[in-house]
């Protein structure tokens, strides 16, 4: 089948989707955590494939080792995503939900109920992970999907969507149809071109990717271009607890779009702080970059040529801000909008950083890391969101769903409530809404 062709069929199995049970859903999760766990040993396998093609390119020049990292599945990490799934089934059912509602009139009211968008295109890369989740939480939602995947992690992905799609089909009442596997550019381009069938497209990659999918489609776009996080060391913070967290945001997981890759630090702080907090990251291997006052108490690697820069790997851009609201300047002015944190004693000023900063997710003494769908209790993620849609932040089972209008009436009609003896509207909020 060409792409249109699979596309017309997820299409339709949406429409089946909108009205399933939550109880056959749920089922659906249960069989795809099972067959993953079931089917381990053969995605894993199909992955040390993928790897070896890595690491040749890696030696070769042709690819970037936070690239190859990003490429691993372990066992521990394919756990990970089998728990995610599992976590959704306990999770309640964000369609059908009322949002709101309104009595127009005497027997005429209007609810506002939770739908799932569609059918939803999902383009990815080197990220073996990323399908289960997407999978799962476009099942919960009750949306088709077609995924997809870098070249990078070809056979991880047709092993797993196999092994989901498998698991699909033995659910009674679930449309096996529902989840389906492009593989290459060329489909890719297809796809963005059939805004006919697609109600939205998720892009989860880097600047190019994005910028690529938001030129070729008339489709609307989900996603985030880049991750440069921030943290700001505010006057009051402790040297102890910025110790923690920074080496945390940085080099916990340095390729995840997550982790601080800009640190801000306020000039009045004690400089034997300072030399602590950049001491604790140079000695967790992250080389560092920055201006004469930077070097004057640490090594560093040369000065910061672009202050918008996502390295994805061990290495820091370090900047001397003098208060809260240069360093919110900065961030609002470099950053990607995507997390940004303060570390203070202040709770005021850690408002003022929370309110006037533009990013999705802003934080107060805490470790960027923490921008995640899982870790959110999402259950999983689509990706994260920079823009200002329906969803921002750690996309999950809400931002895959829309709305729409549900209008019970008794007969009326417009023309009685038009002309001099209109009937008025009563516009009363039911269930307590204000």
């Amino acid at each position: 089948m060409n792409v249109a062709e699979i596309a017309s069929k997820a299409k339709q199995s949406s429409y089946v989707l909108a009205a399933l049970p939550g109880d056959v859903k749920d089922r659906a999760l249960s069989a795809m955590a099972c067959a993953l766990r079931v089917h381990a040993d053969e995605i894993l396998e199909a992955n040390k494939v993928d790897l070896s093609q890595a690491e040749r390119a890696v030696l070769a020049g042709e690819m970037k080792p936070a690239l190859y990292e990003r490429l691993k599945l372990t066992r521990e990490k394919l756990e990970t995503v089998i728990k995610g799934v599992e976590d959704l089934i306990s999770l309640p059912d964000p369609v059908g939900k009322i949002m709101a509602a309104t009595e127009l009139d005497e027997n005429l009211t209007l609810y506002k109920i939770s739908c799932p968008i569609g059918l939803i295109g999902v383009i990815f890369e080197a990220r073996p992970d990323v399908a289960p989740q997407i999978a799962a939480l476009c099942v919960k939602s009750g949306n088709a999907a077609v995924l997809k995947g870098g070249r990078e992690t070809l056979h991880t992905n047709t092993a797993m969507l196999r092994v989901l799609k498998n698991a699909l089909a033995s659910v009674p009442g679930y449309p096996a149809e529902a989840l389906q596997l492009i593989h290459t550019r060329e489909e890719s381009a297809q796809m963005l071109a059939l805004d006919n069938l697609f109600d939205l497209i998720i892009p989860r990659g880097g600047n190019a990717l994005i910028a690529y999918v938001k030129a070729n489609t008339k489709i609307p776009v989900l996603g985030h271009a880049d991750g440069v996080c921030h943290i700001y060391v505010a006057r009051s913070a402790d040297v102890q607890m910025a110790q923690n967290i920074c080496v945390d945001a940085k080099t916990q997981y340095p390729a995840a779009c997550n982790t601080m890759e800009t640190l801000l630090i306020d000039e009045a702080w004690p400089e034997e702080n300072k030399r602590k907090l950049l001491a604790s990251l140079t000695a967790a291997g992250v080389e560092l970059y920055g201006d004469e006052r930077v070097r004057a108490l640490a090594a560093v690697a040369g000065p910061v040529t672009d202050w918008h820069t996502e390295y994805g790997e061990k290495k820091l851009s370090v900047k001397f801000v003098p208060n809260v609201l240069a360093a919110i300047e900065h961030i609002n002015t470099y950053g990607s909008h995507h997390t940004d944190a303060i570390i203070t004693a202040e709770h005021d000023e850690a408002q003022i950083f929370m309110d006037l900063t533009d990013s999705a997710g802003v934080y107060h003494n805490a470790s960027t890391r923490f921008a995640d769908g899982y870790r959110y209790g999402f259950g999983a993620e689509v990706g994260i969101s920079t823009g200002k849609t329906h969803a921002r932040g750690p996309v999950g089972l809400a931002g895959l769903t829309i709305y729409k209008y549900k209008l019970y009436g008794n007969g009326q009609t417009v023309a009685e409530y038009v002309g001099p003896e209109a009937k008025p509207f009563t516009h009363k909020k039911i269930g307590g809404q204000k």
